[in-house]
């Protein structure tokens, strides 16, 4: 991907170009937490954006999209977003900077990316990470990758229009090979868990859905985890959030909260303890008790959150019902996307074959698989 960016940035504006690196990202466990300041667990693999920029000395900013195969130009000292438009991800960084008062000027830009759309791999936190650290080196402003994160995050939130948590730009830019972050949405600071799959490979599973009510699904979970809190401090005045609370004080909460709250709260503070569990299961190269917690946290996620849906339900039970899978649960917000499977690498072919089948039988529709290898995050290529 290098060389081709290189190609095009030379056929578009000549020159030899900064080029940066930034990955998507899986989530190993540890959905639905990032809101109430809890744990996650994520790690950066191999598919992500590359971003090649060089100044022009020019009143204006020329952009080119090797994925849209689109040209875009704008003002550099007058700029607004365009919405739906990958545009907006280096405006929005811009904006960024432009408050924060830093300097810049005139800049060429070619952005290319391999990561597999609507798998849920945060394509557009490693465009903003990639964006950003290829703009922190071209105008010497030294970003550490929490700044970037940061930057990255509001720009989402001010240009794109998506209100989106911390854990994707962090996990893109200080992804480690071979190790997850098991990271304390709390704090923005994590530890690095060493990784050691050995004869197994994590792979993803695209129902290739996304149903429409995912959006508002989604705003009612998190007002009602916020009630929740606001019910709960009466009894436990230490608490901020939901994670405050650990899986001993379930008793009491189910006893304090609504039958329509209590299941939401149940998911958040037993799927923190999850994560915890996780890194301390992985440390200790504990594959099968990792794949336990992953089954436990669709469940989770499936009756107690509801934010599954049949397609989910489907590839996960599938999954659990295969010789040698240790776990699987499905990843990100929800109501489609992918399942994340943890199975041994020879059966990864029989795997895909056999799921294939059944789900095209139930559903119509044939799934995509994704095998990923957890990778090194943003960097500086050339």
């Amino acid at each position: 991907m290098t060389s081709e960016l290189k190609a095009h940035f030379h056929q578009y504006f000549g020159g030899n170009p900064i080029i940066a690196f930034a990955p998507g990202r899986i989530n190993l466990i540890g959905e639905h937490t990032d809101y109430q300041e809890g744990f996650v667990f994520p790690a950066a693999v191999q598919f992500g954006i590359w971003t090649g920029v060089q100044k022009n000395e020019l009143p204006f900013c020329r952009l080119y999209s090797m994925d849209f195969e689109e040209e875009f130009t704008f003002d550099w000292k007058s700029f607004s977003p365009k919405k739906g438009h990958w545009s907006t991800y280096v405006m929005g960084f811009l904006a960024q900077l432009k408050q924060a008062g830093y300097p810049f000027e005139g800049f060429d830009m070619v952005i290319g990316g391999n990561i597999p759309l609507g798998a849920g791999l945060s394509s557009s936190a490693a465009l903003s990470v990639s964006i950003g650290t290829a703009l922190s080196q071209l105008f010497g402003l030294k970003f550490n990758p929490l700044s970037i994160s940061k930057y990255a995050q509001n720009s989402e939130h001010q240009f794109a229009g998506v209100n989106c948590g911390i854990m994707d730009p962090y996990a893109s830019a200080f992804g480690k090979k071979n190790h997850a972050l098991l990271l304390d949405c709390r704090s923005n600071q994590h530890q690095e868990i060493p990784i050691d799959l050995g004869e197994y490979s994590l792979l993803l599973v695209n129902s290739n859905v996304k149903h429409s009510l995912a959006d508002s699904a989604y705003n009612q979970r998190r007002a009602a985890c916020e009630e929740s809190v606001q019910l709960l401090r009466a009894h436990f005045p230490y608490i901020q959030t939901l994670r405050d609370l650990k899986n001993e004080n379930l008793n009491e909460v189910e006893k304090l909260l609504p039958s329509s709250l209590f299941p939401k709260a149940k998911h958040v503070i037993t799927e923190c303890e999850r994560v915890q569990l996780a890194a301390n299961y992985l440390k200790q190269g504990d594959l099968k008790a990792f794949g336990k917690l992953m089954n436990e946290s669709h469940r989770s996620l499936s009756r107690d959150y509801e934010v599954s849906c049949p397609e989910l339900d489907f590839l996960a039970e599938k999954a659990w019902e295969f010789p040698g899978v240790l776990g699987a649960r499905m990843m990100g917000g929800g109501f489609g996307g992918c399942t994340i499977n943890l199975i041994p690498i020879e059966q990864i072919s029989t795997f895909q074959n056999k799921i294939e089948q059944s789900y095209v039988e139930n559903f119509g529709v044939a799934p995509t698989f994704i095998q990923v290898k957890i990778s090194e995050g943003a960097k500086i290529m050339s």
